[in-house]
């Protein structure tokens, strides 16, 4: 028989959000489980240097970041499961999520803090460099470039955003677009055109990464898009910025999404569905940081314990009687 995990708060994501989450619930006395998922920890698990999450004044390394949230959660009393949930079942109270080995899930609220991923070019070079001159998150990583040579590849909001902030650390930002007009939104392609530290690259698709784990990135090979010729633009930094992909496909025809993302009450991590809530990067478009992923974290939190204090679902006997069948 499969086993049956029963809780006032379950929670999809191990991520700042998922954890943030777990620790609010565990000090409510919620007895919260995280179901870790595919990434356990989340996208700090693979990024180097963090220099932008408050309370540290050295850098730190984001690995030992999530390592020092969970160990925290689980300090004040969150149960961590190795575990990826494969459906859901949102139409009632209790909600019912299998696990992809077969075990049930059953609980009060539900906390999605399952993230988005940042979408990648798919050329050569770009993973190998990854966090060693070619990054997805300017935010995040730009001040390490500070009076580098910068090129950011994409033409939408994203890109043109991109470029604009990290002209903060930079007077040399090349914009790669692989057509000859940019997809954002007119007023930020004007600020963009405006800005003399900006020089878009027209009809540029990448071809590859250029570097070695001793320098990092060096330089980017381009291809004409019109034309098929070649040519290598000597760079310090390369910012991906084509998109990023939220993990919602699991609540499809469930829960109202925007733009592939979960859409909540503004000011607030509620779904479309009562007792449902979502923080972090699977709801939020703008900023995706790991600090104001923690902090919509703790909303979650504290918006599912105040659902509960409205509400009595008998969970217990709800698993008790799955476990019967």
């Amino acid at each position: 028989m499969s086993a049956v995990h029963s809780t006032r708060m379950l929670i999809l994501g191990s991520g700042p959000a998922g954890l943030s989450a777990a620790i609010y619930g565990a000090r409510a006395g919620l007895s919260p489980i995280v179901v870790q998922g595919l990434q356990p920890g989340g996208q700090l698990t693979i990024t180097t240097d963090v220099e932008n999450y408050p309370g540290f004044r050295d850098v730190i390394q984001g690995p030992w970041l999530m390592e020092e949230m969970q160990a925290q959660a689980e300090h004040v009393g969150t149960q961590m499961m190795w575990d990826t949930i494969v459906e859901v079942d949102l139409s009632e109270r209790p909600f019912r999520l299998k696990g992809d080995g077969g075990a049930l899930y059953v609980c009060d609220t539900l906390v999605i803090a399952t993230g988005a991923q940042a979408k990648w070019l798919g050329v050569p070079g770009e993973l190998e460099l990854g966090g060693k001159g070619v990054s997805a998150c300017a935010t995040c990583d730009g001040f390490f470039f500070r009076g580098k040579k910068i090129a950011v590849i994409g033409g939408g909001n994203t890109a043109v955003e991109e470029a604009l902030y990290m002209t903060n650390h930079s007077h040399d930002v090349t914009l790669i677009h692989r057509r000859d007009s940019l997809r954002a939104e007119k007023i930020l392609q004007d600020r963009l055109f405006a800005h003399h530290g900006i020089t878009p690259l027209w009809n540029k698709a990448v071809e590859r990464f250029i570097g070695d784990d001793q320098t990092g990135l060096v330089a980017i090979e381009l291809k004409d898009t019109k034309t098929g010729a070649l040519s290598v633009l000597e760079v310090d930094g390369g910012f991906v910025a084509i998109g990023h992909h939220p993990a919602t496909e699991l609540f499809a025809g469930q829960l109202e999404l925007d733009e592939g993302y979960i859409k909540v009450v503004p000011g607030t991590s509620k779904t479309s569905i009562p007792g449902v809530f979502a923080c972090g990067d699977v709801m939020d478009k703008i900023y995706r940081q790991a600090v104001t992923a923690a902090g919509t974290g703790c909303m979650a939190a504290l918006d599912a314990e105040r659902f509960l204090q409205e509400q009595d679902f008998p969970v217990k006997e709800e698993a008790e009687a799955v476990a019967a069948e």
